[in-house]
């Protein structure tokens, strides 16, 4: 019977969100994974599509130089890989991984929503209210008020601050899914990281 007891639970010290052990049969494993990897593909999928025209957009909405586009390009990825250091510490010191993960995807979505009709939100919002976007007499002569500009980044730095609580504990919080002293598991821990950097590319 003693066995059988031990056999519920994981061996690892696992916890649910309730902070009781976790049971085997009820946590773990691929039932979150799809999720895990599900959002990592989102998040990826909406960085580098956007990151890859951000200097065309700045250059022909925002009227800016080349040189001072690609600039602000390369600062604003710059803040993106940066940022992972405030995700990781709120993960460590406060939240938890999963909690994290959860404020800034929403943080994340909020503002590409604004962005773009309530996905990448605020973003999405300055590239196309009427207010919020640049006014354009022809294909290379818009003018970019002051608080048209200042949206717009504002926007891309909070989704900067987004990707940074994901992108420190979305890999981790996906290995945590599977108990390291169950061999089958074990197994399923290096199959779950093969999907994961497939699903990046």
């Amino acid at each position: 019977m003693a066995m059988a007891e031990d056999d519920l639970y994981t061996k690892d010290g696992t916890v649910d969100y309730h902070n009781n052990p976790a049971k085997k049969n009820e946590t773990g494993t691929w039932k979150a994974c799809p999720f895990i990897l599900g959002n990592e593909c989102c998040e990826r999928l909406a960085y580098y599509g956007m990151s890859s025209n951000l200097v065309v957009y700045f250059k022909e909405r925002l009227n800016q130089h080349s040189t001072t586009a690609s600039n602000n390009v390369s600062n604003w990825s710059g803040t993106c890989y940066i940022t992972p250091l405030i995700g990781a510490f709120v993960a460590d010191a406060y939240l938890g991984r999963y909690w994290t993960i959860a404020l800034f995807s929403i943080i994340y979505v909020i503002t590409l929503v604004q962005l773009h009709k309530k996905g990448m939100t605020l973003l999405t919002l300055s590239a196309s209210i009427p207010g919020l976007k640049p006014t354009c007499q022809a294909k290379d002569s818009c003018h970019a008020t002051s608080t048209q500009a200042a949206v717009c980044f504002v926007a891309l730095y909070l989704i900067a601050l987004g990707t940074g609580g994901i992108k420190p504990c979305v890999s981790s919080y996906g290995a945590d899914q599977f108990d390291d002293t169950d061999e089958v598991e074990k197994k399923h821990k290096s199959s779950f990281f093969n999907w994961f950097y497939f699903q990046s590319i």
